[in-house]
This record gives C-alpha cells, structure tokens and sequence, in this order.
C-alpha cells in the first residue's frame, strides 16, 4: 500500500517572457476599500499559489488539421483578464495598512503581473506528476521580484507559462493574496475572466464587495469560544526545522472512502467525506509525528460560512473570505489510542459550532485581540476544495486535468482537491508535507489502518514524493 512515485524526476526548460502588467481595459473607480474583519487577519496575509493543467482541446486538433492557426491561449486569457478587471477592479490595485493595520484595497488600475512562457515538455511527460507537489514548480510559477509580499505588491501574480506546451496544452498558474479572497470568490473571478474569454461581454455573476457585512460588531463582544486563536506555548519542543522534508500526495477514491466508513460505527457512516477522512488523516499524521503522549494535538477545519446566517446575509457574488476554522483538540494519547469514531466526533462537534453568532464572534475577536493568528503549534488545518469550482474553470479548452493548490503547506495543512486517477475514478487527491521520517511512518500507519478493514494492505496510491530544503522553522 502507499507506493511512491519513484521514477526519475522530470526535468524540462521554460522560456518566459518579460513580466508585464495586465490594468483593466477600461478606466475603473479610483477609491481605497476597507477589507472586512474576517478578511482582516493575521493568518491571512500570504499568497497562495493555484495551478492549472488543461489539455489541448478537441477543437484545437481539428483546427490544426484543417492548416488553421490554433488559438493562443495567452493572448486569449489576457484580453479577458483586463474586461474582467473593469468588473474586479479591486484586485488590480495594491493593499495598503490605515490606522490599527487596518488592511485596505488601494484601487489604483495598476494592474495585474502577466507572463506569457513556453516549455519543452508534454502533458503526458508529466504522468502522474498532474498532481501535488508540482515537479520545477518555480518554472510554472515565476517568483517575480517584488511581488510576492502583501503590501504594496499586486494582488494577483497571474502566468501562463503557457507553458504552451509541445503537446498544444497549457499550464496557467496562479499566486493569489488570501486577504483578498477565500477558494469560492476566487473560483468566481477566475470563472468570470474564462466566460469573457469564452465570448461573454460581462461575468454572469456581478461580483459583490460589501466587506462590511463581516466587520465586528460595535461594540464588539466575543460570545464564542474561538480555541484556534488560542496562544500556545511550544513547551515540550515541538518546533522542528524544515531541512529534510517529504511531499506527497494520496488519492482517496471509491474504494478508499467505503474502507474508511467501515471503520466507524453504524451511527457514524452518515457522516461526510470530509469528516471521515479528515479524522482519519489527523490520527494517522499524529502517530507519524510522535508527539509527547499528554500534548494537545489541534486540527483546524475550514468551514465555509456563506449558508450560516439566517436570513441570508452573504449575497450572490460575494467574493471575500467567508470561512470559520473552528478546532478539534485532543491529547496525542486520546486520540492516538481510541477508535478512529472518537476524532470523528470531535470533527464533527468541531464543525458545528460555525454559526452566525459564531462568524459574529469571530469578527469581533479580530478587533479586540489585535487580529491575531491562528494557532499553528501541533496544529494541522485542512481545507475542502472538492467543492470550489477551479477544476470546472473553462476557457475555451474545456475543463482543466487539474485545478487547486500546487502542494502542502509545510507540516501545516493540506487540501482536499477533486481529481481522476489514470483508472478514470473520481475521488480526492490530498497532498501531505512531513519530516522524511514522519512521512515513513505514516505511510505505515496508512496501510495499518487499511488492513484492518481487508486484511491485507490497500494500493493507496501515494504519488510525487519529493523532499525540499528551507530554512524556515514550523510547528507539528
């Protein structure tokens, strides 16, 4: 079971262009737009990188056949890119800080970064690589100077490396700051810019800005018990430097999933995917780590809140965060020793607790603690994206092969992405960063896990096992 990937690492050349900046095309509202409060923290002020694989579309293969000239993609995403900033007009400004850090969108049209690229390679040399982590992710995704901080730096670093591929596919991918937008408003604005260039004149879906509608209360008043903004000390040393560490990814299909739900009791197999398997990979990633056996192992569920209030208060179009990351706590022992039902129901407790009042809560604890970080000490968050729409992006080439995160965040959280497998399943693709040695033991567990439900060990397919080196220092 968990067989890695370990072929040879591919290895291919990017040609890129020179940086330009995409402004919208047509003049937009110069004003400065306050973020909400929930937008507004800590934990929130980085970027993410998104990719996305499309394969050469039908049409292209006829058009090629007939001696046409094939549409390019890059001149196509870009045109539509700058209609769709007339309607988006905030993200082609910078962020800037007013008084108390408040963050701000300074809506100047300056623009969006844009790199037009070509690679040497095929869709196919990737093989099962079309998955976390990424192999040369830094020739997909160019770290232009200047642009990867928070302030002051353009708010989308938008590249298609167009990576025209030698096959006629493409790769586009993506930083986006978090500030700015959650998984849903992203996967709406990059819905916007494919149906313009699709032929739209204008987004199906206006977008919203509204930000006020998730500031803090006034007076504020913290009504919740928010224990993932809790202050941890790191007291038995649990930091562990970033030097020796392993991505990689795990397809959870079908059978997967039915093997999992086998493991709980009658009353608990109603429960979702997300839960289930997010119990099952908190335990398992605890017994990898091998904490002390009395600490507090925390898991973070991020909860997206938009159907939380009622009456509806998030309308249509809303494109800010909107999401909760309410907590499971458990000592290492607990959760260690007990049935996988016993997370699953802190799981499930976990997430039944975002309500209104609890979004309220949340916002007003922002402004009164100085909008503080989550706690990342024994911490691993998770994020479902099974759900958000980037893989259903279409611009003109069909669906993409793969759309969402490119990798872990480092020994901190991982992504639920949708994904077929090379047998034509559906499932999840979950890409998971740990210590070497973590890693090993984990992959154990997994397939202990698994024999208990069949007796023998199952294929989980663990693929793109990679290993980084950095600096940087994190918490289990």
């Amino acid at each position: 079971m968990a067989e890695s990937g370990s072929c040879k690492p591919l290895v291919y050349k990017v040609r890129r262009r020179e940086p330009e900046l995409v402004a919208p095309a047509k003049p937009t509202p110069r004003e400065l737009k306050e973020l909400s409060d929930i937008d507004d923290q800590e934990g929130l002020r980085f970027q993410l990188p998104v990719i996305q694989v499309y394969k050469r579309s039908d049409a292209e293969i006829l058009t090629t056949t007939k001696g046409e000239l094939q549409r390019d993609p890059a001149k196509v995403i870009r045109k539509a890119l700058a209609q769709a900033l007339v309607f988006y007009y905030p993200f082609a400004g910078r962020l800037r800080e007013g008084p108390g850090r408040k963050l701000m969108a300074d809506c100047t049209g300056e623009g969006v970064v844009f790199i037009e690229a070509d690679a040497d390679v095929t869709l196919e040399q990737f093989g099962h690589a079309l998955q976390p982590p990424f192999p040369s992710l830094e020739e997909l995704l160019f770290d232009v100077p200047g642009s990867s901080g928070v302030l002051h730096c353009p708010l989308l670093l938008i590249q298609w490396q167009v990576t025209r591929l030698k096959c006629g596919g493409f790769i586009f991918a993506l930083r986006f700051n978090h500030t700015m937008v959650d998984g849903p408003g992203l996967a709406q604005f990059m819905n916007a810019v494919a149906e313009i260039a699709r032929g739209a004149s204008e987004p199906s879906v206006p977008p919203v800005w509204q930000r006020e509608l998730l500031n803090a209360r006034n007076p504020p008043r913290v009504t919740c018990i928010h224990r993932e903004y809790e202050e941890v000390a790191d007291t038995k040393g649990t930091i562990i430097p970033l030097d020796d560490m392993a991505h990689r990814s795990f397809f959870f299909g079908p059978t997967e999933v039915s093997a999992l739900r086998m493991l709980v009791p009658r009353h608990l197999t109603h429960c979702s995917t997300f839960e289930i398997l997010t119990a099952f990979l908190w335990r398992c990633r605890t017994i990898a780590l091998q904490p002390d056996p009395e600490e507090e192992m925390r898991v973070i569920c991020l909860v997206n809140a938009r159907s939380k209030f009622n009456p509806p208060l998030i309308p249509i179009g809303f494109y800010g965060n909107a999401f909760a990351l309410p907590v499971a706590v458990s000592t290492a022992k607990k959760l260690c020793e007990n049935p996988l039902a016993y997370g699953l129901e802190l799981v499930r407790k976990a997430k039944a607790d975002v309500t209104e009042e609890y979004m309220r809560s949340m916002a007003d604890l922002m402004v009164t603690r100085g909008r503080p970080h989550f706690t990342v000490v024994r911490s691993y968050a998770v994020s479902d994206l099974t759900r958000a729409g980037l893989r259903e992006v279409d611009f003109g080439w069909g669906n993409a092969v793969y759309g969402g995160p490119v990798r872990a965040i480092p020994s901190i959280a991982s992504f639920y992405v949708p994904f077929k497998n090379n047998k034509g399943e559906n499932g999840i693709v979950v890409p998971i960063c740990l210590p070497t040695l973590a890693m090993e033991r984990f992959v154990k567990q997994l397939d202990v896990m698994f024999k208990q439900v069949h007796g023998h060990p199952t294929k989980l397919s663990a693929t793109n096992a990679t290993k980084t080196a950095t600096p940087i220092k994190s918490s289990l």
